[in-house]
């Protein structure tokens, strides 16, 4: 079962009454420990703005959206039929892993590429990207992490993003990244898992870390609700193919648990 959020009517609507709404629950009943989210699982744009002034070709790079993201979270989270929470509009729109008041939030440039759409948007765009983009996708995963807890399922959070293989000229070596906050209980136990395999080359905190001031789904939704958390970045080149997607979602899923049984602390938030 799928269920799409309609986005609030606010002063300016931004999406048109026949656009998908900015937020799809998959399984939103499901009562595996697992609650899976995917914050740039999608690189549409709104109607009203066209292509943000940028070109196509560039609409299906990464600065649009996670390559590959979207069906490696499908298959992680088919793998434990689990909820999975997906954002389905372009990050160029709103990034939905940024805080709303940092510059990044509505980018103005990415990756050396102008959004020319972006660069003096009313306060009223402003606000509706906000209302029906960011806020639908931010209280869909509130509103789930609150029923759970309150029904005291138990819930581990698990993020999924994708990264260039090459940022800015510089060729980025890692296959995988494991992201965290002050909690690092679980990326602990998986880079440990995954450097068995000498071949892989795993990034702690790299090509990226999660912060307070830059990131918003972790902190907020992981750290401030006392939930165990891990966000995945996966360089896109290995999960651009529905064959790798498949291959990466059920490594993954063998690692998280293999790595649970080595952590009864953290395999008491799968247990009811």
């Amino acid at each position: 079962m799928t269920i799409a959020h309609s986005a609030t009517v606010g002063t300016f609507r931004l999406l048109c009454e026949d656009e998908l709404s900015a937020v799809v629950v998959e399984r939103p009943e499901s009562t595996s420990p697992y609650l899976f989210v995917c914050d740039h699982a999608g690189n549409r744009i709104p109607y009203r703005l066209g292509t943000l002034g940028v070109r196509d070709r560039d609409l299906v790079r990464h600065i649009a959206w996670d390559v590959g993201a979207r069906g490696l979270a499908e298959e992680f989270a088919r793998r434990f039929d689990a909820t999975l929470v997906k954002q389905v509009y372009s990050r160029l729109v709103i990034d939905c892993n940024r805080p709303l008041d940092v510059e990044t939030s509505i980018a103005k440039i990415s990756e050396g590429t102008v959004v020319p759409a972006n660069q003096d948007p009313s306060r009223e765009e402003v606000e509706a990207r906000q209302r029906e983009v960011f806020q639908p996708y931010h209280n869909t995963i509130a509103s789930i992490i609150g029923k759970r807890l309150a029904n005291k399922q138990p819930t581990i959070l698990l993020a999924i993003h994708s990264f260039t293989p090459v940022y800015h000229g510089e060729s980025r070596p890692w296959h995988i990244g494991l992201l965290y906050n002050r909690d690092a209980r679980l990326a602990k136990l998986f880079r440990e898992l995954l450097a068995e395999d000498e071949t892989l080359c795993v990034g702690d905190n790299q090509p990226y870390s999660v912060d307070d001031f830059s990131d918003y789904t972790l902190p907020v939704h992981g750290e401030q609700r006392g939930i165990p958390y891990l966000l995945f970045e996966v360089r896109h080149d290995m999960i651009e193919t529905e064959e790798n997607q498949y291959r990466w979602a059920h490594r993954l899923a063998h690692t998280l648990e293999r790595a649970l049984e080595r952590s009864p602390e953290l395999a008491a938030h799968t247990l009811g």
